[in-house]
């Protein structure tokens, strides 16, 4: 049959009962025929538990002791998924970030996968023993356990699925698949059956909850086919082969299913936004140079950015959006940079959202832009700064018109389930 590599994310391996659950599934694609690897993550709040555990600990914590504490929570459930298959009557066993090993770079805490060495993994899949990995860990050129970052079991099995060459990898998370937006907030999302790397890298990077964007960027580069669906199923359900999640695949690919293409695939929305304005900059070559280059240097990373047409005496205003997390670092950054940059003021705001619509026929079509900006015009929504890039119109609203926002571009687009496909 195929080699398939499963992941499961920290709400499905939270307890004795969910790793039953998940070793059932794991066990079910076993008996179709298939050669099996599984990645887990912790259980569900075990890593923010190691982590503050490392700050009580001490506050200036080496990264490289903090990877030895935090990788343990993934060891935890990778041996406890083993042992659960075996009682099963399963052939399993699990294999250490450092065991195969996973190789990495030596940025402790956000290290990066460099190469999986794949030869001891191929062997025991062919012998039947199902390979039970844990996420978010590997091993540095120095020998020292490294971690990959939050979220960063995703990227371990893309990493996985790359190495042994499987046919894909499925992502089982606590929701069955990718919507076209929100189903909290619209009602009417519908499930995609299809999408590309570039809108879904676009969509993770936007707000989109359901992939980590490092594993879409790396299953892009890889070619490696990802599914995303859903672990919260019953034991007798249909296998994932028969009803499956959301195919991430090549645009060439998709290309294959042309009545799946649609203009637009999604709408996100992100909150964790925030909005600094600089006034009366000084208006001549290089000022613009004087303000991201320092904030580009402390790793804060800047995204919509708008230049005002200029005053009469020279001087613009200067708008442009930074993570919230690192906004209280960015102002102080630029106080401190106020005498070299020349600005009167800064203003800032938490309180704004970026709205993102998201599809690759924004390449082969016009007007999906004015569709945004007359449907928010029509709902007295005020845009206060806009981004683009080939396949996304990212908008910047106040937080509080959000949801309303969200739902009024879904039905724009035409996006609303009728009746029967909800």
């Amino acid at each position: 049959m195929g080699r398939i590599v499963m992941k499961f994310g920290g709400t499905s391996m939270a307890g004795s009962e969910r790793i039953r659950r998940v070793a059932n599934i794991v066990r079910r694609q076993q008996a179709a025929g298939h050669e099996v690897a599984v990645v887990v993550s912790a259980m569900a709040g075990e890593t923010d538990r190691l982590v503050n555990f490392c700050r009580e600990a001490n506050p200036l914590y080496d990264p490289a002791e903090y990877d030895v504490v935090v990788a343990s929570g993934e060891q935890v459930t990778s041996g406890l998924l083993a042992l659960t298959l075996q009682a099963l009557g399963c052939k399993a066993r699990s294999w250490l970030g450092w065991q195969l090993p996973i190789h990495t770079d030596d940025a402790h805490a956000k290290a990066r996968i460099g190469e999986v060495e794949n030869e001891a993994l191929l062997a025991s899949m062919a012998a039947g023993e199902i390979a039970v990995i844990p996420g978010f860990q590997g091993l540095s050129d120095h020998g020292r356990i490294t971690t990959l970052g939050r979220g960063g079991s995703d990227t371990s099995a893309v990493a996985v699925a790359a190495a042994i060459q499987a046919d894909r990898c499925d992502i089982y998370t606590d929701v069955d698949g990718v919507y076209t937006t929100d189903p909290r907030i619209v009602a009417k999302a519908r499930k995609l059956k299809y999408v590309t790397y570039e809108e879904m890298l676009e969509l993770a990077s936007v707000g989109s909850k359901v992939l980590q964007t490092r594993s879409v960027s790396l299953a892009m580069k890889e070619g490696v086919r990802v599914q995303v669906l859903s672990s919260f199923i019953d034991d007798d359900a249909t296998p994932a082969d028969e009803i499956p999640g959301t195919m991430i695949v090549s645009d060439e690919e998709l290309e294959g299913h042309e009545m799946e293409r649609q203009l637009i695939t999604g709408i996100a929305a992100d909150k964790n936004e925030a909005k600094i304005i600089l006034t009366r900059v000084p208006d001549r070559p290089g000022a613009v140079a004087t303000i991201f280059g320092p904030l580009a240097q402390a790793n804060i990373n800047v995204d919509m950015i708008i230049q005002n047409v200029g005053r009469d005496k020279g001087e613009t205003d200067v708008t442009f959006t930074v993570p919230a997390a690192d906004l209280l670092r960015a102002q102080t950054l630029l106080e401190a940079q106020k005498a070299a940059i020349g600005y009167n003021r800064i203003i800032s705001d938490s309180k704004v959202a970026k709205i993102s619509v998201v599809g690759v026929g924004m390449k082969s079509h016009a007007g999906v832009a004015a569709t945004m900006f007359r449907a928010m015009a029509d709902r007295g929504i005020n845009i206060q700064a806009i981004s683009t890039s080939e396949i996304k119109v990212s908008v910047l609203i106040d937080e509080d018109e959000t949801e309303l926002a969200v739902r009024v571009l879904h039905t724009a687009y035409g996006m609303d389930a009728t009746d029967e496909a909800a």
